[in-house]
């Protein structure tokens, strides 16, 4: 008979106490809002509530800490991961996930933002939002005094990028020793948010690009500031083999993201050079592992042969938004306890 182990989130209480947490009650708009040692606190923390699910075959007997509190989760974009992974992440903390999703979204009457969370926090303990303009999720945060989550904005997408960077951490050991090659669109959000985890965690982060699609200059300036503080090396730069060489992890995503859809056949004119495939994969270093966020288009931005391969580690990557935004949830909603 295979022996069970009750397992209780108290055995965090230790990460979890004020002198010990200083992310309780925060938000967290992108991954710049955290310092690097509290971007290893979350990372940390999410490899403690992995390892202690999984080392639990009943479920059931796992205690949570958040029961009777309640997390909107507003989906104003299409969403499978973020959905999903946010849903189970609420539910395994005892907390309900309130789903307010497309039409029928907190904002889909056209009610102010100041009036819908001025009212939304009088109902939930956190809220999680994935939408547009960058803007908004700040306008959000601003009137909201509950704890706001950015899932997904068109700058910048943080809770993806914690999960990449677990999913780093876990494979290939310590972070600020690793080289990321990330190869496409450089203006989107995921690029902003591997530049903001590389600087971060002090690693050297490439950034592969069209000259057309460099990353918000605003933005690089920030990432380079804190770089010079953290020993990270960020390098922009047009040729795809310069990024790759030598690379322990290799990155793309989608060459037209939500929202740029009509622009799909100009950009698999000008990124076609930027496909990994094969051939590519090889300038990185022995042991290099693949990510990509999801959704793929195979056979534009990445081929079957390496979405496919041992080395792609996509579908761990995808698994760790569930593990990284538990811990953080944990985490910034640890005064709400009483």
């Amino acid at each position: 008979m295979t022996q069970t182990t009750t397992i209780n989130w108290g055995q965090l209480n230790q990460v979890l106490q004020p002198d010990n947490n200083p992310l309780a009650g925060r938000d967290l708009l992108r991954l710049l809002d955290l310092t690097p040692g509290e971007f290893h606190l979350v990372l940390s923390t999410a490899l403690t509530t992995k390892k202690l699910w999984k080392a639990n075959p009943a479920k059931e007997q796992i205690s949570a800490p958040y029961v009777g509190q309640a997390i909107a989760v507003i989906m104003e974009k299409p969403s499978l991961r973020t959905r999903v992974s946010f849903e189970l992440a609420t539910a395994r903390l005892g907390a309900y996930p309130v789903v307010l999703s497309d039409t029928t979204s907190a904002f889909s009457r056209g009610e102010s933002i100041k009036d819908t969370m001025m009212v939304m926090e009088r109902y939930v303990s956190a809220v999680v939002i994935r939408s547009f303009a960058q803007a908004r999720v700040e306008e959000i945060a601003h009137w909201a005094s509950v704890p706001v989550v950015n899932a997904l904005t068109d700058d910048f997408h943080p809770c993806q990028g914690l999960a990449d960077f677990l999913t780093m951490y876990e494979q290939k050991g310590d972070l600020s020793k690793l080289k990321l090659a990330y190869v496409g669109d450089g203006s989107n959000n995921m690029a902003h948010t591997y530049l903001e985890g590389g600087a971060l965690c002090g690693m050297e982060v490439r950034i592969a690009t069209p000259e057309a699609y460099q990353p918000n200059a605003t933005y690089l300036k920030q990432c380079l500031e804190l770089a010079n503080t953290t020993g990270a090396k960020l390098v922009i730069c047009q040729d795809p083999a310069t990024a790759l060489k030598g690379a322990d992890v290799v990155i793309t995503d989608t060459w037209a993201s939500m929202g740029s859809e009509s622009e799909h056949d100009e950009r698999v004119r000008v990124f076609t050079p930027y496909q990994i495939d094969g051939p590519s994969f090889e300038l990185a270093a022995p042991g290099a592992i693949f990510l990509h966020c999801l959704p793929a288009h195979r056979g534009e931005e990445v081929t079957d042969e390496v979405m496919d391969a041992p080395w792609s580690a996509i579908y761990d990557e995808a698994e760790n938004r569930l593990h990284a935004q538990q811990a953080l949830l944990l985490l910034l909603l640890a005064d709400q306890t009483n």
